[in-house]
């Protein structure tokens, strides 16, 4: 690559970084046009931008921003003040820089163009009257000779000769400058330097910047690494070689700490994407003649630069749909009692392993008739499946594909394009999405989405003797039903079987029979037999004196079924491998990957499986139950997690977020040592701690865990290390609406709340491991 090449690829890559600033920055300054500091900042942008333009010769990129750059001088100064129509101004000069970069990065030129219209419009607003008596902060506080448009010729600019220079427009305004305003040639350089940040401080110690690619062929030998370390940790087990067990478990700690190393290096915070939204607001808002300002929550929370890009133009669509459906005119708001100035609230935080977002609005919320009029209008559903839905059922009409509620087609809705779509793509990615909406208060879409999709932990099955993985972010717990309760437990309603799971029919998926394979499990043909006679399903399930059935608890589309296998193996990080084309169009299929052993095992695609299986349209048509209606939108507020209810002490009961919990296990009290005065456990291939909870909370030994033959323990991971809540025994899982209570000045707990109609503990399991001697607890976590 020349040195010019190199120099343009410098300037675009900085001044694209630049141009998503603007946005951001330019709507915030119309909101508080006195933030000199952000004033300051657009012009030293615009100041840069110009300035290295002029040295490479785009002639007419410099000339816009000239034009920008002056307009911006008199707001600095003072002698303007910024309206509604020179940010809307400023706003344009910015897609025209951005049209032209891409142009120039494409194609090695700025392309025929005519501005001369938006100069126009620009100058015009530089010419107008000076607002006598209104100085700005910045006029009256003197002005900072840094900031200030250089008046010397553009020749002079870095001693750099400029060919071609442009035609622009005489700089009036400079010419009434004070003297001092003049720029030093030193800060005029400054925009003749590619790799100087806009702030005016080199960045270039700390940082560098790295070629996307080179970070996919870095991910791509992770993962392989990754697969070698599988095949290598799985024969060290097969074997009493004590020396090569620990090299592999070495091998297994510098691996999993060089995967999280990798995989740092491809994160982003989603602020990246969520700083062009202010901009995206403020146009739709304007063209739909509406006030609404934007709060953001979380912009440092990151996530992989792949899972950024799938979930870009989603969350695009969500904002826009929320300002022009969402959000009342000013004059409705009033008449409500509202500000007539509409809130959009983003949110974004790390739970369980995944990523929640969280779109909030305060407008009018969903209308529910209309929604329900609209769906039998198209012939969504029949008038009388209409009558019988829920409000929770109307709600997830919004999803289905072409519908729509707006009156007439505009450029932002009516096309009954886009909500259908942004399911289907956050769905792709192995993440879920929700909406809830209580009419007059607004609306809030949720999503939960994986951190990464390259590397991510999986729950390994067979079937028919072929093995399969499950992403573990729809996974909620393991049922094994044995004997008896094996030949009884599995019924049939309306044809379908159902397991009765905690008072809740659970429909159920047979695996082999949805990928229709052989090995038919004595339960399927019971079940099968019982929809002709139950008796011939008696004696089908009485073959078998050692009867077994395996069901995995999965959750698609908020809807929870069971997937009946043929064994449960274990969970471990899975490297995900495309399928090939001629495979992709089997969507109950999210790709492949390698096992320890070498073998290939295809990774399940949950959704897909329960669309396959009708389980999800059976839950939608199905008449809901008491416990449906209580999760709907009547919650005012409660939370609705899983969690998993235990008891501690003799009398003591808990419960914790099910999201925080990797896996229960159970440990034979033999195998519980002890290193450093702290009980330890050997748990796949790391020596994993172990924290008494009753201990901690009680300050005193349990009796009750001590009196047991085995131990009964929480495992809580993060960042791939383990420590074990050992509990006195486990009682429930339950998903219920409850509200908590919280509490000061108990560490270990969050609150209380009362949940199956008793008083509750919620586990704060942080600050219990922090309670417990935190240090040398998660000491013992990084050994």
């Amino acid at each position: 690559m020349s040195d010019d090449a190199e120099i343009i690829k410098e300037f675009l890559v900085e001044s694209y970084e630049n141009l998503d600033r603007l946005d951001h920055d330019l709507v915030a300054l119309e909101k508080d046009p006195a933030n000199r500091e952000t004033l300051a900042s657009i012009f030293r942008t615009i100041h840069t931008i110009k300035g290295t333009s002029g040295f490479l010769a785009f002639n007419q990129l410099e000339a816009v921003t000239h034009v920008g750059e002056n307009l911006l001088a008199r707001l600095r100064d003072g002698l303007l003040q910024l309206t509604p129509e020179i940010t809307t101004a400023l706003l344009a000069m910015v897609d025209a820089v951005r049209q032209m970069l891409t142009k120039i990065e494409s194609t090695g030129h700025e392309g025929e163009r005519n501005d001369r219209e938006l100069i126009d419009r620009l100058t015009q607003l530089l010419e107008a009257k000076p607002e006598v008596g209104n100085p700005s902060p910045a006029a009256q506080a003197g002005q900072d000779t840094h900031l200030s448009p250089s008046p010397v010729p553009e020749a002079n600019v870095g001693n750099l000769p400029l060919s071609n220079p442009p035609p622009v427009e005489p700089r009036q305004t400079d010419e009434s400058l004070p003297e001092k305003a003049a720029v030093k040639s030193q800060e005029a350089a400054e925009g003749l330097n590619p790799q100087q940040p806009a702030r005016g401080q080199s960045a270039s110690d700390s940082t560098i910047r790295v070629d996307v690619a080179q970070l996919d062929r870095l991910m791509n030998g992770m993962s392989e690494l990754v697969l070698l370390r599988n095949q290598i940790v799985q024969y060290s087990n097969s074997t009493e070689d004590s020396e090569l067990q620990g090299t592999s478990q070495r091998l297994n700690l510098l691996t999993t700490e060089l995967q999280e190393g990798v995989m740092k290096t491809r994160m982003q915070p989603i602020g990246n994407i969520w700083s062009k939204f202010p901009r995206t607001v403020r146009d739709v808002a304007l063209g739909c003649g509406k006030q609404v300002r934007i709060e953001m929550e979380g912009k440092e929370t990151e996530l992989d630069k792949t899972i950024i890009e799938a979930i870009k133009d989603p969350l695009t669509h969500l904002v826009r749909n929320a300002v022009d459906h969402g959000i009342e005119p000013p004059e409705v708001r009033r008449a409500a009692g509202k500000h007539p100035e509409g809130l959009l609230f983003l949110r974004a935080f790390h739970e369980g392993g995944q990523v929640n977002i969280e779109i909030t609005d305060d407008g009018a919320g969903l209308d529910f008739e209309k929604i329900r009029n609209k769906a039998v209008q198209k012939a969504l559903v029949t008038a009388d499946q209409a009558a019988r839905m829920t409000e929770r059922e109307i709600t997830n009409l919004v999803w289905l594909p072409g519908f729509s509620t707006a009156e007439k087609v505009t450029n932002v809705s009516g096309r009954g394009v886009g909500m259908d779509v942004v399911k289907t793509n956050i769905e792709k990615i192995g993440g879920t999405v929700d909406v809830q909406s209580r009419p007059g208060h607004g609306s809030t879409v949720r999503m939960k989405i994986p951190l990464t999709l390259a590397i991510i932990p999986a729950l390994i099955v067979t079937t028919a003797g072929d093995r399969y993985a499950i992403p573990q972010v729809s996974l909620l717990e393991l049922v094994r039903l044995e004997g008896e309760q094996a030949r009884k437990g599995i019924e049939l309603v309306s044809g379908a079987p159902v397991y009765r799971l905690r008072g809740n029919l659970l429909p159920l998926v047979y695996l082999n029979r949805e990928l229709k394979v052989e090995a038919e499990t004595e339960v399927e043909a019971g079940t099968k037999a019982k929809a002709h006679t139950k008796d011939a399903a008696l004696r089908a399930a009485d073959s078998s004196d050692n009867l077994s059935v395996n069901i995995v608890i999965l959750r698609a589309d908020d809807r929870q079924f069971g997937l009946v296998v043929d064994e449960i193996n274990d969970t471990e990080e899975i490297v995900v491998k495309p399928l090939n084309k001629l495979l992709k169009s089997i969507n109950i299929y999210a790709g492949a990957t390698i096992m320890g052993d070498g073998q290939v095992a295809l990774i399940l695609d949950v959704m897909g499986l329960a669309q396959r299986s009708s389980v999800v349209a059976e839950v939608r048509d199905r008449a809901v139950t008491e416990k449906d209606a209580q999760g709907s939108d009547s919650d005012g507020g409660q939370r609705r997690n899983p969690v998993l209810l235990f008891q501690y002490g003799e009398s003591g009961r808990m419960a914790v977020d099910l999201a925080v919990v990797a896996r229960l296990e159970e440990f034979s009290r033999d195998t519980v040592e002890v290193a450093s005065d702290q009980e330890v456990v050997q748990y796949r291939g790391h020596i994993m701690p172990l924290i008494r909870v009753s201990d901690v909370l009680k300050g005193e030994c349990a009796q009750a865990a001590s009196s047991q033959e085995s131990l009964q323990v929480l495992v809580y991971s993060d960042q791939g290390r383990s420590v074990g809540l050992v509990v006195d025994r486990i009682l429930d899982i339950v998903e219920e609406a409850y509200i908590m209570q919280p509490q000061k000045g108990r560490k270990g707990v969050l609150g209380s709340a009362v949940i199956q109609k008793r008083v509750t503990d919620i586990l704060d399991v942080p600050g219990l491991i922090a309670a417990a001697d935190g240090v040398e607890i998660l000491a013992g976590m990084e050994t």
